[in-house]
């Protein structure tokens, strides 16, 4: 079976290492949000990219679930020295990436051409493919005005009010060439439990994306469990929209897009509004708390992926 999962901050990438401990590298592609690109003391930084590349290379600081694992920040402490800006944390050893990123990039690589080599030389099987070679930047509208993301995420530490949501550059923007061959090879399409706003929308959005899902299974994991999101802004961005925060709220959030949702048994009784908007629906164990739980969940997801492969295969 070859997956193609959608997948954007550490929600994303725990259940992106999940599916490649369980699946063959070749049978793996995961297509990660740029919408939160921006450049930061001149340099070109891709959070999702490298939170996704680093878990599955076995890089990851455990206990954020981004940046890298025995990191250190002598830069950024010369760098508060000098008065620069500190606000979005750089590592030493994670400054690397970022520096041949941007200098690869100003000499005419693609984004997408730059990650396939570094997941190589990280030692990385499964293809990780950034959903666009063009300039998206998700745009969060608040109470406070427009702010890019990062602003809003990281600087003002996601405190603004949520009124909602703008994809700057999608007009002019198109899917790489990678991510719609994945999309068209692919026997299903997974939706990590990333944050349905700013992590899967902004790939959604893309043209021809949503098109390339039609008759494929489109399984869905909730990234909200008992009304609160596991990690980031979720379920207050969901509060602040005027819906009540619940993995419903996500479901009916991407509609006629998905034809499973794997429910946290924790929402067992939501099971049935669940059913409503979504054809299909497992209920299982989705929190992560370790690399076995992330296979386990994998295991499940694919498992029900398999049962709703053989309903709707003609």
């Amino acid at each position: 079976m070859k997956v193609t999962a959608l997948a954007g901050g550490v929600g994303g990438a725990k259940l992106a290492h999940g599916l490649a401990q369980v699946l063959a590298p070749e049978a793996l592609s995961v297509i990660v949000n740029t919408g939160d690109d921006f450049v930061h003391l001149g340099l070109h930084i891709s959070p999702d990219l490298d939170t996704v590349m680093y878990t599955l290379g076995g890089l990851a600081n455990a206990e954020t679930g981004w940046g890298l694992a025995g990191e250190t920040w002598s830069f950024m402490e010369a760098l508060e020295r000098l008065g620069g800006a500190t606000w979005f944390r750089l590592g030493d050893r994670d400054l690397a990436t970022h520096v041949e990123r941007s200098r690869r990039l100003a000499a005419g690589e693609t984004l997408s051409a730059i990650t396939a080599d570094f997941c190589t030389r990280l030692g990385i099987g499964a293809r990780v493919l950034p959903m666009t070679d063009d300039g998206v930047h998700t745009m969060v509208q608040t109470d406070q005005g427009e702010l890019a993301f990062q602003e809003y995420f990281v600087h003002r530490q996601w405190q603004p009010r949520v009124t909602g949501f703008r994809f700057a550059g999608l007009p002019g923007a198109r899917p790489t060439a990678q991510v719609c061959a994945a999309l068209e090879a692919a026997d299903a399409v997974v939706v990590c439990p990333s944050n349905p706003f700013v992590s899967i929308d902004p790939i959604l959005s893309l043209p021809g994306v949503r098109e390339r899902l039609r008759g494929k299974p489109v399984v869905a994991v909730t990234p909200i469990v008992g009304g609160q999101a596991l990690k980031g802004p979720a379920a207050k961005m969901l509060a602040e929209l005027g819906v009540k925060a619940s993995a419903l709220a996500v479901a009916e959030h991407y509609g006629a897009a998905l034809t499973g949702f794997v429910l946290d048994i924790v929402d067992l009784a939501l099971r049935p509004a669940v059913e409503a908007t979504v054809p299909r629906v497992r209920v299982a164990d989705t929190v992560m708390k370790s690399a076995a739980d992330r296979a386990r969940l994998a295991r499940e997801v694919l498992e029900f992926v398999a049962e709703i492969s053989a309903v709707v295969r003609p």
